[in-house]
């Protein structure tokens, strides 16, 4: 995979202009794959039913007699199992259930190796053994979480076309079970995720979604159609998975944190791709109920919906303007203040892609108030932020006017970026670099290069800049060498060039220049 790291064709922070879309989703396919690695924040891809306290499970349970399923060897099971006696079986299948259930160790392997899976299998088609046909359901759910290799075993014996058939099942228990296992087959992978959808899984689970379904089995529902929707290498047939976008914009309207949560995962999987992928999923309207949801506080939601958003701004710029205009902007300020730190690194990603835009996003991101956040990230955030913040300043020096970087060096950006100069991640030096070079060349521009050097040189800047000639990176010593023969090369002192520096009633930064008899102000 690709990583945004690699600068062998050199950075190209204006990404929106040129290879804009190209760069965005390197650095989205690279930002994913590292914030998939927080376990704790994402979401499961496949899950055992340990719940033995259900009280319809309980009752199905008094067709066999409970003491002796308990007493049942590994061995007894799997004779049982292929017995013509359905007591037996039912006996033999409530035993294996709970060996599988048990939270440590379930013995996965010894029952696929007793060679029993198919005769599980076989037994699905018995519709008129309810009680039998949800307890190898069950049983199966319990194998097919374990390993791919365990998950495989399952779906070679011939599962999936049994488990779909099943979701039309006049017992909603066997019908909750069977969407269950067929998520845990989808989450196997693209493979797997393909053969559920090639057997048409996805119209019978959306239309298991009813007013009257029951919370639980809505949770299982949402889960399953949001592994149907994960995986990238390659991404589901899209054709395949659109009829479920007007269903996710109706869940977010729903008030269970896990259906909100695993709706917001699924719509990140589908926008986390081509730009007309987004486009499908914003014209369902959904973008205003997912901007609100970046004000809420509960991280199992607050991500994966984050995410999403962070996805759609790596669209194309009228993408990027839907977010705006539902008033993303105030919502990720805020969340760069948010206590936990992968927040406040996803929102300071989500927002260089914006001030990667024209120059009336970067206008409206100013606007919102997100210059001093950001660079209290750079100050202050852990390194993954303060990366992401150093993308999103220099993406506004690549793309906006000579007023926007005044606003930003008026705003104290220069101490904090210099700073990074002194990281060890070559990467983030190359990106600070690009920013300064970018703010040296505006000022030049209005013949006030020498006056944006000295404030460099004021942050520690310079001093940075002349170690980084020595490093071993090459694009790093390049860079630098450009720069100081460029800004800080010695020049003539004898200039009659004067400067002053005072502040404005905005707060901004005004540079003076008094040449000979002639005066001109410059607001940079």
């Amino acid at each position: 995979m690709p990583s945004r790291d690699d600068h062998s064709q050199g950075r190209i922070a204006n990404f929106k202009f040129k290879n804009r879309h190209e760069e965005a989703k390197i650095r989205r396919n690279a930002l994913s794959v590292e914030l998939r690695k927080a376990k704790k924040d994402d979401q499961l891809l496949k899950r055992r039913n340990l719940d033995i306290s259900n009280q319809e499970v309980s009752d199905l349970s008094n067709k066999a007699d409970v003491s002796l399923t308990s007493a049942l060897s590994i061995n007894e099971i799997i004779n049982h199992v292929k017995s013509s006696d359905e007591t037996l079986q039912l006996m033999a299948i409530q035993a294996c259930r709970k060996l599988l259930s048990r939270e440590k160790n379930p013995p996965i392997n010894d029952i696929i190796e007793g060679g029993i899976v198919p005769c599980f299998i076989e037994l699905l088609d018995n519709n008129l053994n309810i009680p039998l046909q949800f307890e190898v359901t069950w049983v199966l759910t319990n194998i097919a979480s374990g390993t791919s290799v365990q998950t495989q075993n399952v779906i070679k014996h011939g599962a999936i076309p049994k488990l779909v058939n099943l979701l039309k099942s006049s017992s909603p228990i066997v019908a909750e079970q069977a969407v269950w296992a067929l998520g845990n087959i989808a989450g196997d992978g693209p493979y797997a995720r393909d053969l559920v959808l090639g057997h048409d899984a996805l119209p019978l689970l959306l239309e298991l979604i009813k007013p009257d379904t029951s919370v639980t089995f809505m949770r299982n529902i949402v889960w399953t159609l949001s592994n149907l929707c994960r995986n990238k290498n390659p991404p589901p047939p899209f054709e395949l998975i659109k009829p479920v976008l007007p269903i996710f914009n109706r869940l977010l309207s729903y008030t269970d944190r896990d259906v909100l949560a695993d709706t917001c995962w699924a719509l990140s999987y589908l926008t986390d791709g081509s730009n007309d992928k987004i486009q499908a999923v914003l014209e369902t309207g959904i973008i205003p109920k997912l901007v609100e949801m970046l004000t809420l506080q509960e991280g199992i939601i607050l991500t994966p919906a984050l995410r999403t958003v962070g996805n759609i701004v790596t669209g194309d710029d009228a993408q990027t303007d839907a977010v705006i205009h539902a008033g993303g902007l105030s919502h990720l300020g805020a969340l760069l203040r948010f206590p936990r730190a992968n927040i406040v690194k996803e929102a300071a990603w989500a927002i260089s892609n914006i001030m990667a835009g024209n120059e009336d996003q970067i206008q409206s991101a100013i606007d919102a108030g997100l210059l001093s956040p950001l660079i209290k990230v750079l100050q202050f955030g852990d390194y993954k932020s303060q990366k992401e913040a150093a993308w999103a300043i220099t993406n506004l020096t690549t793309g906006g006017t000579i007023q926007h970087l005044s606003q930003l060096v008026g705003a104290g950006v220069l101490p904090p970026f210099c700073n990074l100069l002194e990281s060890k991640d070559w990467n983030v030096i190359i990106v600070v670099l690009d920013g300064l070079t970018n703010i040296l060349h505006a000022a030049e521009k209005i013949e006030q290069e020498e006056r944006l050097a000295i404030m460099i040189e004021e942050a520690g800047g310079l001093d940075k800049i002349e170690v980084l000639q020595h490093h071993s990176n090459e694009q790093v010593y390049q860079k630098s060498m450009a720069i100081i023969d460029a800004f800080f090369s010695q020049k003539d002192t004898e200039e009659t060039l004067t400067f002053e520096v005072k502040g404005n009633s905005d707060g901004q930064i005004e540079f003076n220049v008094t040449e000979d008899s002639s005066a001109n102000k410059y607001n940079f």
